[in-house]
């Protein structure tokens, strides 16, 4: 039996209180947030730190609850904030029947993340509104084909999920699509933002610079990638020339995370250029 370490930190950045829960399982950690502002609870963090976010919870007035997409780190608590806050909960429209089912996902995640129990989701309109600001649901598919961002209009802020995470990715799901990925942040450039909530990396005062870094990085990565291809690289000969590096995460996870699948995701992309 495994131990599982675990914390939360409160965080207050400009008008929006952030929740920061750690876990970590025979050395492999892993953060994410959940935040609330303006009577918006923003993701509802992991079911394996339910003390934690369910404590931060009960200290807020939560009117409704937003989730960027449906993984187990971010839906974990939905279902006791429905049976404990009977608020209104939206996701993406394509996870509604998914949320309806008790998770279902691999042990690893299980043993991060603990187990997401089944809630009752309604589906985003083209905005929300709050008592103090409209907000814009922007579809940034990517690493989900259901992931969303929230732009707060009055405020300015840009909430993220997934999106961004860090600058230069290395890893990524095999669900994930990174020429997705970098539409989607390059989409995010059509607002006027500087501040970004990030749901792995937190709150990010130089967030539109930091979008821009990552689109930097992924566009001189695919550039890379395109050379060896053209060149006749297979797919696993390109991920061992730029990814020299064997990630922890890779073999823990089955390859469910790798460096493989941003390849992957590149070189399916030329192939469909060469057909059009």
């Amino acid at each position: 039996m495994f131990k599982l370490e675990k914390s939360i930190e409160i965080e207050q950045n400009n008008d929006v209180r952030c929740a920061h829960g750690k876990v970590a399982v025979q050395g492999i950690g892993m953060s994410v947030y959940s935040f609330y502002v303006d009577g918006l609870l923003i993701d509802t963090g992991s079911n394996s730190l339910a003390e934690e976010f369910q404590s931060f919870f009960r200290e807020l007035p939560i009117e409704q609850v937003a989730l960027t997409h449906s993984h187990e780190d971010h839906s974990g608590n939905a279902a006791w904030i429905q049976q404990h806050m009977g608020v209104p909960i939206y996701v993406h429209h394509a996870s509604i029947g998914d949320c309806a089912e008790d998770g279902n996902y691999q042990l690893y995640r299980q043993a991060l993340w603990g187990q997401r129990p089944a809630f009752m989701a309604q589906p985003f309109n083209e905005t929300l509104e709050t008592t103090s600001a409209t907000w814009d649901i922007i579809a940034t598919p990517g690493h989900t084909t259901d992931h969303l961002s929230f732009y707060n209009r009055a405020t300015g802020a840009m909430f993220t999920g997934d999106l961004y995470i860090q600058t230069k990715t290395k890893v990524v799901l095999d669900e994930e699509n990174v020429v997705h990925t970098l539409a989607s942040l390059k989409k995010l450039l059509h607002y006027d933002f500087e501040k970004v909530y990030c749901c792995h990396a937190g709150y990010l005062a130089d967030g539109r610079a930091k979008i821009i870094e990552k689109i930097s990085y992924l566009e001189e990565l695919e550039g890379e990638v395109r050379k060896l291809y053209d060149r006749g690289y297979s797919v696993d000969d390109i991920t061992k020339a730029i990814f020299r590096r064997d990630y922890p995460i890779t073999k823990v996870s089955g390859e469910q995370w790798s460096s493989k699948h941003i390849i992957t995701a590149f070189t399916n992309q030329f192939v469909q250029e060469s057909l059009r």
